[in-house]
């Protein structure tokens, strides 16, 4: 279930394990992302693009909107 977390919370998840993934655009993506993030654009994003995820660990999925 999707939960709103802080960037403290993210940071604790990360050292835990947890896997970030940036549904950014692949340019955006390119252009600039956060470090150990893992590029799934989201209009790509389906049972192909994510089953490179380990089903075990938790999953931080992360858009920059800057409008």
């Amino acid at each position: 279930m999707p939960t709103v977390i802080d960037r403290s919370r993210v940071r604790e998840m990360l050292e835990g394990g947890a896997q970030l993934v940036e549904v950014l655009s692949r340019a955006e993506y390119d252009e600039e992302h956060l470090p150990g993030a893992i590029s799934i654009p989201l209009r790509e994003l389906d049972r192909t693009t994510t089953s490179q995820l380990d089903k075990t660990r938790p999953v931080i999925s992360y858009c920059y909107d800057s409008q």
